[in-house]
């Protein structure tokens, strides 16, 4: 009986999840022969994508670049279009759900396990050199004029893929390495990240959404993030509410539900014990909550999704 929303790890379940069965064309991991892959190393052209996939985890970091068309992403409390140049990074364990694949749609998308940067980088300064893998940082911009240098080192690391060269590994872990250094320049020549001449009511608010981000299964309630802030608890409320139209608990609710439909589309849970993983007092409380927040009952989004799918 599955128990946990899957982490999805760079395998042939992931493809399974991201990509249709129809033939592509050759790029990257999409026909490539199994003696030519690497280890904790994947890329792909966004032809073969399922039309929409999640909410769910990866285990892995992600770096998806749009060159055409558009594409909704929610990660987290966050919704983002992804349009020509726009570049979006996940980092492991990070909630994530895409939908309305535009049919003119076309970019690449290039994924990889902590390790495989090792031995130029260690997995714990990873966020710490790259700001847009860190929680606190932003995860979608645009690249600028660096699209084209950053198209071209993914175009070289396909080169790399498709052939039996020495030093293979090395040549695109390399690679890898200077677009993310390209992307990184983007980032900090527009000042991604920053606080810096943000009102002080949206940089509360900004804080707020990432802490709830990463801590809203274990704290639910708004005094735990007005602590956290060092803020009142009204304070709290009101800035949010002024800033976004929506109560700071929304956001909280938010991300619980999406944890809920989670479990409701990729585990065998029962209702109940989804209540009482997400820890609400009494199995009715959150059966209320989910028919509150999507007009359906937790049993009927199962059952629809799954129906859906089949």
């Amino acid at each position: 009986m599955k128990q946990e929303i899957p982490q999805y790890k760079l395998d042939e379940h992931y493809i399974s999840v991201h990509r249709t069965q129809e033939p592509v064309p050759v790029f990257g991991y999409s026909g490539l022969a199994s003696h030519l892959r690497i280890k904790d190393f994947e890329l792909y052209s966004s032809e073969g994508l399922t039309s929409s996939m999640g909410p769910l985890r990866s285990a892995f970091y992600r770096i998806g670049i749009t060159m055409r068309g558009s594409c909704d992403v929610q990660l987290g409390l966050e919704h983002y279009k992804h349009q020509p140049g726009t570049v979006n990074c996940t980092y492991p364990n990070q909630i994530f759900s895409k939908s309305n694949i535009s049919e003119d749609a076309f970019g690449y998308y290039l994924l990889f396990n902590p390790p495989f940067l090792e031995p130029l980088i260690p997995d714990e300064r990873i966020a710490e050199e790259f700001p847009f893998f860190h929680y606190a940082g932003t995860p979608f911009f645009q690249l600028g004029a660096a699209v084209q240098r950053v198209e071209e080192l993914l175009l070289r690391i396909n080169e790399e893929l498709q052939q039996d060269r020495a030093e293979k590994v090395t040549a695109i872990r390399l690679y890898l390495y200077l677009m993310l250094l390209e992307m990184k320049r983007s980032y900090i020549s527009q000042r991604l990240g920053s606080y810096d001449g943000v009102p002080e009511s949206t940089a509360l608010v900004m804080r707020f959404r990432k802490l709830v981000e990463q801590h809203y299964l274990e704290k639910q309630q708004v005094t735990d993030y007005a602590s956290l802030l060092y803020v009142t608890p009204n304070h709290l409320n009101r800035t949010v509410k002024d800033v976004t139209s929506r109560t700071a608990s929304a956001h909280i609710a938010e991300m619980l539900l999406l944890e809920a439909k989670s479990l409701l589309l990729y585990t065998e849970l029962s209702v109940a014990e989804i209540a009482w993983r997400l820890k609400f007092s009494e199995p009715s409380s959150f059966h209320r909550f989910f028919k509150k927040e999507t007009d359906h009952t937790p049993l009927e989004y199962r059952s629809d999704v799954h129906a859906n799918n089949a």
